[in-house]
C-alpha cells in the first residue's frame, strides 16, 4: 500500500527532528521509504509558536493503516512530542494523510486527513513528490492550490 505521511515541527530544532522523523520512516518494519519533499518553512495556522518546518514521505507499506498509525505516533513519543491541547507547538507531527484509495473514518483515524486540502504546508512537499495525486472523495490535489494561495509558504531546500 503506498502511503503518504505529513511531517512538522516547531520546537526544538525542528529541521533536523523533520530530518529524523524521514530516516525513521525509512526504518518502519514492512514498510520502504521512497520519496521525501524538500523542507517547507510555514507559519502557524490555528497553532502559535514558531514557524513550522515540513514536509511529505511516501511509504510502500504492508503495515494495515492503524498499525501505520501506531508506529507514526512511536517515532512522534521519541521526540518528545506532548500533547497538552489541539494543535499545541510540537517537536515533532506526524499525520497519515493518505492510504492508498482507502477512506477510513474511525474515532482514531481518519483518512484522507481531514484538513490536507486546506493546508500549503501540506499540498505543497505532497504536489513534489507526487504531482497528479488523487484525493479519494476529492479529486486532483493540485485543484486545491489556489485555495491556499493566501497561505506564506518557502521552500528550503
Amino acid at each position: 500500500m503506498i502511503a503518504y505521511i505529513g511531517i512538522g515541527a516547531n520546537l526544538g530544532d525542528a529541521r533536523a527532528n523533520v530530518q529524523d522523523a524521514i530516516a525513521r520512516l525509512a526504518h518502519l518494519p514492512r514498510t520502504r521509504l521512497l520519496r521525501a519533499s524538500g523542507s517547507y518553512r510555514t507559519a502557524p495556522i490555528d497553532s502559535s509558536g514558531p514557524d513550522y518546518i515540513n514536509a511529505v514521505a511516501s511509504l510502500d507499506t504492508a503495515l494495515d493503516a492503524h498499525a501505520l498509525l501506531a508506529e507514526l505516533q512511536g517515532i512522534e513519543l521519541a521526540h518528545g512530542r506532548e500533547r497538552p491541547y489541539r494543535n499545541a507547538p510540537r517537536t515533532l507531527d506526524l499525520d497519515l494523510l493518505l492510504y492508498g484509495d482507502a477512506i477510513i473514518d474511525t474515532p482514531a483515524l481518519a483518512v484522507p486527513h481531514p484538513r490536507m486540502l486546506e493546508r500549503a504546508f501540506v499540498l505543497a512537499p505532497l504536489l513534489e513528490i507526487a504531482p497528479d495525486i488523487e484525493v479519494p472523495g476529492h479529486g486532483a490535489a493540485r485543484e486545491r492550490l489556489a485555495a491556499v494561495a493566501g497561505q506564506a509558504i518557502e521552500r528550503l531546500d
